[in-house]
């Protein structure tokens, strides 16, 4: 990859990056300054601090690991063959990992990357990662390692939560309606183990960890319609809910959302007990469901598309929905939730705009940075952090890093030498 760069981006950083699925073989880079912190997240309120699962004596350690002083951040790829690099965004070398069935699509948690092949899920450990304490982070790296395959039939959906080293990474598959909960912990240490693999009858569902406890949804007639709790070893908990249409995870600070057709679900875990609260969308909200959220690590606001130009920003600490009006058709929309309340949207002529989460206004925007890549059906990712937001193009064979605080400048550009299909962005 060659880089045209611009203006360095800022050194200091006081939380980890959230990243998304991308693509491929890079083999040029981007770097990023990040600083390790001391203190509370500076864009978080004092309260947070109660809100995050991390707990334990182990600070995210792990044998043959070696603590470093900052994010050992890096761009963990899959192009369309299956081949995995990792480019280090410190100092910009590029490692060979292995080689895995061609993906179909891919889940991140910062640390693993979960690849759908088709018929099960394919498990690389990019061997660097951030823990979460609360007011500080810890930050290691280790080799890189092909961990190996879950099988499943059909199309497969993977949650995950915000720590790579504890809890549990939940698979759902459709065709045969089998729901697995993982043990991330046991993934920290290059096994593969399964908590508990359930029957159900088949259906587009969902397995998503909380804690040390799992919700999964059921089916009535093929179609998603209710969560049940269970304990990690697979007992039933006794909760059951009511969620039509579930579709759509994601774990905040304050805990796991799932969408359904009414609203949403919020899971955490209260005095050791699941508890799951109901957030129902407005009574003005427009006929339409968010199937898909987003937003930066962990931040507890997060953003969806009921509709091209229909934003929806839930709070889960205040168990509250916002509705927004998007100036122009979206395809994907996240949450950077930070104290200038940016709202990033991609639009469906390849602009990123980013908008005032407080009225949807735009405040600023790029030119058509990814047009080619949508019109011939590709899926651009859109990945915001504190600083910067990253934007691949997968038909362009470009990747921007985007300063979106300042006028949506385009900071860097990276040419690829293949198509960014599949890319995570590790260590955070």
């Amino acid at each position: 990859m060659t880089a045209r760069t611009g203006p360095a981006r800022p050194s200091s950083r006081k939380d980890p990056v959230r990243s998304r699925s991308t693509s491929l073989a890079l083999l040029g880079a981007l770097a990023l300054g990040l600083a390790a912190c001391t203190g509370a997240p500076a864009d978080l309120p004092a309260e947070t601090a109660t809100d995050t699962p991390s707990t334990g004596d182990g600070h995210g350690a792990i044998a043959g690991a070696e603590e470093v002083a900052e994010p050992p951040l890096g761009l963990t790829a899959i192009d369309p063959a299956g081949t995995v690099t990792h480019l280090d965004l410190l100092d910009e070398t590029v490692t060979g990992i292995g080689a895995i069935d061609a993906p179909r699509a891919m889940t991140t948690d910062g640390r693993y990357l979960f690849a759908d092949v088709g018929d099960g899920i394919e498990i690389v450990d990019s061997g660097v990662w951030t823990w979460d304490h609360v007011d500080h982070f810890h930050y290691y790296r280790a080799s890189p390692a092909l961990l190996g395959t879950v099988d499943g039939d059909g199309s497969a959906t993977v949650a995950t939560t915000n720590s790579s080293t504890s809890g549990g990474t939940g698979i759902s598959f459709t065709d045969s309606g089998d729901a697995v909960l993982l043990s991330t912990e046991a993934l920290s240490k290059g096994e593969i183990r399964e908590q508990f693999r359930l029957e159900r009858e088949p259906h587009a569902g969902l397995v998503v960890p909380v804690g040390s406890f799992a919700l999964v949804t059921e089916a009535v007639d093929g179609v998603g319609a209710r969560v049940a709790g269970y304990t990690a070893d697979g007992e039933p908990t006794g909760l059951d809910e009511t969620c039509a249409a579930p579709s759509g995870t994601i774990t905040t600070r304050v805990g796991a959302v799932i969408g359904c057709a009414d609203g949403a679900l919020l899971a955490h875990v209260d005095d050791g007990e699941l508890v799951v609260e109901r957030i129902p969308y407005p009574a003005d909200a427009p006929t339409g469901a968010v199937t898909s959220f987003d937003n930066r690590e962990g931040r507890p606001t997060v953003a969806g598309l009921a509709s091209p130009t229909d934003i929806r920003l839930l709070d889960t600490r205040a168990r509250t929905w916002t509705l927004l009006t998007a100036p122009a058709p979206l395809v994907h929309v996240t949450a950077v939730d930070d104290e200038d309340g940016h709202l990033l949207g991609l639009a469906e002529d390849g602009r990123m705009l980013v908008l005032s989460a407080a009225d949807g206004s735009l405040l600023a925007e790029t030119a058509p940075l990814v047009a080619a890549s949508l019109a011939s059906g590709e899926a651009p990712v859109l990945v915001a952090d504190q600083h910067r937001a990253y934007l691949s193009a997968p038909v362009e064979r470009q990747l921007y890093e985007i300063d979106y605080a300042d006028a949506a400048r385009i900071a860097r550009t990276f040419e690829t030498a293949t198509e960014p299909a599949f890319v995570a962005e590790t260590g955070r």
